[in-house]
């Protein structure tokens, strides 16, 4: 396991344990938390932008207007 020094303003320092506190968890484990729901929406986005580049846009736009249908 990695260690990890960052610097915040102290507002937003404070803001992070008020949270922290109010979730009953260490301001550690809210940043690991944080941190990996947003590399999850980082995969998600690189999945997306992979198979989007590989798709077909027709069928694409097709499946679009069928749902505007409905």
């Amino acid at each position: 396991m990695a260690t990890l020094t960052i610097r915040l303003p102290d507002d937003k320092h404070n803001r992070l344990k008020a949270l922290a506190r109010r979730k009953k968890m260490s301001v550690n484990k809210l940043i690991e938390e944080m941190s990996t729901q947003t590399l999850a929406e980082f995969d998600s986005e690189i999945r997306f932008r992979t198979l989007a580049a590989s798709g077909d846009v027709k069928r694409g736009l097709e499946l679009l207007d069928k749902l505007d249908a409905e």
